[in-house]
């Protein structure tokens, strides 16, 4: 068994004492004392799922050869509930000791960045990455700096810690059509899921001229053969990710959400639920290659069909990692508030890792997966061997 799919350090079920909704904390592995991964918030998240994020985020750590381990935390609530934004204060509080010390947490579903940072500043801790944070000579100028980063203004209106993410997955697809010689011009692409993660790749994908054909959010599927004005549409979105259907054109095709996965495209990006992609689905699917920007949206079982079927997955501890890689190079001092900075870390860093995942997928039939796997296990084992020699020093600028 790879070093990183070994098992969780420590679990922990928390019942909230007011509402008694459940909530999760998995710690997959500590470097050098920290761990780092989101907190969800949904209806129905399990320790299961909570796990296996967990051990993703070990993963995408090692791919980006991060001094820090990997964890998740989770919330059995829908982030709608007027209760959810107790539930999120009252989890936070209850795993205070691990986020005071050990756990860097930030954003994930259902819990923007915004949100999960007041909670932390209402319970004293000012900010999500507080346990990195606290290791540096002077915390004060180290808060100053990463709130900076991300709340650093990009063109659309937004800003870098809400988009670099979305950027990275661009980034990975800019790379499947560089490994394979397409015209950008000419490449497909559907999306499904236009928050965070989804909306920022679909953004940034259309900047770089590529025909965003095809977008789904939970109201449905939304389709134009030319491509979409992905700008205008994100324009639409309410406070919960939906595009307003009122102001979409006329001439866009309007079909069931479970519609952007069969689409006729290059490139199918699913980012928005785990476990979108199954068994069942793979028969539809005519992409041909799928970038995962959510986190485990297709179940081993799906990945092993599409690969028999020619379909190759970039997984998502290689894809959707551009937000913690950036999240630490900011802790680091590798980036700053520049985005062009920023971008051009995270773009060359991308396009250097998925060229070799479809060199080993054409030469031998290597799975993307296997291969991003290989290389992390490798470097989970010089961490390993670093942190014992007392090589394995984080510094927090």
């Amino acid at each position: 068994m790879a070093l990183v799919d070994c098992a969780p350090l420590m679990k922990v079920t928390w019942t909230d004492p007011v509402t008694g909704k459940r909530g999760f904390l998995v710690v997959h592995s500590l470097v050098s004392g920290l761990a780092t991964g989101g907190t969800r918030m949904r209806a129905g998240c399990t320790m299961s799922e909570v796990e296996d994020l967990a051990r993703g985020m070990a993963r995408k750590t090692a791919v980006f050869n991060l001094p820090v381990g990997g964890a998740k935390g989770g919330i059995d609530c829908d982030p709608k509930d007027p209760e959810a934004r107790g539930v999120l204060r009252r989890f936070v509080e209850a795993m205070r000791p691990w986020i005071d010390a050990h756990w860097v947490t930030a954003e994930d579903l259902g819990v923007p960045q915004h949100l999960i940072d007041e909670v932390f500043a209402e319970v004293g801790l000012q900010q999500s990455y507080h346990a990195a944070i606290r290791r540096a000579p002077d915390v004060g100028h180290t808060l100053r700096r990463i709130r900076a980063g991300l709340n650093a203004p990009v063109p659309g209106g937004l800003l870098l810690g809400d988009v670099v993410g979305g950027y990275g997955v661009a980034q990975s697809c800019l790379g499947v059509v560089q490994a394979r010689g397409w015209d950008s011009a000419e490449t497909t692409v559907a999306v499904q899921g236009v928050g965070t993660m989804g909306g920022g790749a679909a953004w940034y994908l259309h900047e770089a001229g590529l025909k965003v054909v095809t977008v789904a959010d939970a109201a449905g599927a939304l389709h134009h053969p030319d491509g979409l004005d992905i700008p205008a549409l994100l324009e639409m979105r309410d406070r919960f990710g939906e595009i307003d259907r009122d102001q979409v054109p006329a001439d866009v095709q309007r079909l069931p959400r479970e519609a952007v996965l069969t689409a006729d495209v290059d490139v199918l990006i699913p980012a928005a639920v785990s476990y979108a992609i199954t068994p069942l689905q793979v028969p539809e699917v005519s992409a041909k290659v799928v970038i995962e920007a959510a986190n485990t949206p297709v179940t081993p079982e799906a990945e092993e069909l599409l690969a028999a079927r020619g379909i190759p997955v970039i997984p998502d501890f290689v894809a959707n990692s551009g937000a913690v890689a950036w999240a630490w190079w900011l802790l680091l001092g590798r980036v700053d508030a520049d985005p062009v900075l920023s971008f051009s870390v995270l773009r060359e860093e991308m396009l250097a890792k998925i060229p070799p995942l479809l060199a080993a997928w054409d030469a031998d039939g290597t799975t993307p997966r296997a291969a991003a796997l290989e290389l992390a296990d490798w470097q989970t084992e010089q961490n390993r061997v670093a942190e014992a020699e007392g090589r394995l020093l984080v510094s927090i600028p």
